[in-house]
């Protein structure tokens, strides 16, 4: 039996999007089967779970080490967000507009964090700090943070002044502004998608990074990501199941503002 044309294209979409699903049901699996724990009444890591309880939220939020943790990464990741747009922004400028020498090779030094295994950037920034002895402190966490978010804020906001037409800025000077002006009240405004874009990247990979965070902690100053570390070597309490959903709940969060963000401006964002 011979399908028409628009059959085939059915099963074929059919088959895309059947594939689909199993690929993210696969991977939503794990987070799923976190959250779950959490909820657990078992004092132990047990799936499935006997009951449900929230006592274990309860003993999150009571604990000073867990909420220390908490405020230590949040800290740490809006200090590493701001350093990351203030450097990420003028760094972009000169990429995209700036004409000398070298400029395609100091783009590729900038996006090599990216490419480099995240342990050999760890070891190496925790030699230097310790040399310095600057390790455990917040100094420390935020500097190692930025190196690894800085590629992210630099590629959106050079993708956000690439498709930005210079002329309108130029038009603005024309106009009497003075060029910066013209670059605070024209172009900033029309690459902030951008801006907002790199921001929220560079705000995520900050909140969960462990392997530099475990190489910069110190018995007093210590991320949330490295709490659950140090806790699940000595114990299997659900609360380092809270911890986990905490943490995918605020990554789910920054993931659908940065959605949101580039749905409403999609050229620039």
């Amino acid at each position: 039996m011979l399908l028409t044309p628009n059959a085939m294209s059915r099963r074929m979409r059919f088959g895309l999007y059947f594939t689909t699903g199993l690929i993210a049901l696969f991977l939503l699996l794990p987070i799923v089967f976190i959250v779950l724990l959490s909820f657990g009444s078992s004092q132990w890591l047990v799936f499935p779970p006997p009951g449900w309880t929230l006592k274990w939220y309860g003993q999150f939020f009571s604990n000073p080490d867990w909420m220390n943790a908490a405020v230590a990464s949040l800290n740490v990741a809006v200090l590493t967000t701001i350093c990351a747009v203030a450097l990420g922004l003028p760094t972009a400028f000169a990429l995209v507009r700036g004409r000398f020498p070298g400029r395609e090779m100091l783009y590729g030094l900038f996006t090599l964090p990216m490419i480099v295994p995240l342990v050999i950037i760890a070891v190496a920034v925790y030699a230097l700090f310790l040399k310095l002895g600057y390790t455990g402190t917040m100094f420390a966490f935020v500097v190692s943070h930025v190196i690894v978010a800085l590629p992210f804020t630099i590629i959106s906001i050079i993708n956000s002044l690439k498709l930005f037409d210079q002329s309108i800025e130029d038009a603005a000077v024309i106009c009497g502004a003075s060029r910066l002006q013209a670059v605070f009240k024209v172009t900033f405004p029309a690459i902030r998608p951008g801006m907002v874009a790199g921001a929220l990247f560079a705000f995520l990979v900050s909140w969960d990074e462990v392997v530099l965070s475990v190489m910069m902690a110190s018995p007093t100053l210590q991320t949330l990501p490295v709490k659950m570390w140090t806790t699940l070597r000595q114990d299997l309490t659900p609360v380092i199941a809270v911890a986990s959903t905490l943490l995918i709940g605020l990554s789910i969060l920054v993931m659908v503002i940065a959605t949101a963000v580039r749905r409403r401006n999609p050229i620039s964002a």
